[in-house]
């Protein structure tokens, strides 16, 4: 199936199938930890429209250098948090772009601190290729797995996506997507 997606003013055709190769999640048990970043409230809806935010969030989180001024950043990896939901993937959620620190004691004005609890998570990885359609297409066949295929239902706690070295290119970029699950 082909869905149509417009992020961040950029619209795309994406494959969505369940069958697709390299959906098989590992399951790991994470460790409670927290980002330090900028926050805003939106939704899948919103993101498909011109009135998305996260592309918005990443210009401006990488235009002004936000990840440099985070303190106590645990590792060099960007962290985008999907948090909050009044639902399933098809609410409203609070979406935190920034960095996991080892302390929050410091946080700079305009940012938030969000705790991620301890849990079980479904990790995913996606294919290579520019941000715009990767990381959408990932989430696009999450979104459309049958329960059984995570390893557990999902909790809607807190989902998160991991940018680290493999993502230094944005224009050929893999990532890991962390679902939360039961």
């Amino acid at each position: 199936m082909q869905v149509t997606l417009l992020i961040a003013g950029l619209l795309m055709l994406v494959n969505v199938g369940a069958g697709d190769a390299g959906l098989n999640p590992k399951v790991i048990q994470k460790e409670a930890f927290i980002v330090v970043g900028i926050s805003a409230r939106t939704s899948n809806a919103k993101e498909m429209t011109a009135d998305g935010v996260i592309g918005k969030m990443w210009g401006r989180f990488l235009q002004d250098g936000m990840l440099a001024k985070i303190p106590n950043k645990a590792d060099p990896a960007i962290v985008a948090v999907y948090t909050d939901y009044a639902g399933d993937h098809d609410g409203d959620y609070a979406y935190v772009l920034g960095a996991r620190v080892t302390s929050d004691a410091e946080v700079p004005a305009g940012m938030v601190a969000q705790k991620i609890p301890a849990g079980k998570f479904a990790v995913f990885t996606s294919g290579r290729g520019p941000a715009p359609k990767v990381v959408p297409e990932l989430w696009m066949k999450i979104n459309s797995l049958p329960k059984t295929a995570l390893g557990g239902d999902r909790v809607y706690r807190a989902d998160f996506e991991i940018y680290d070295e493999r993502a230094r290119d944005p224009q050929n970029l893999q990532m890991d997507v962390y679902v939360g699950i039961k």
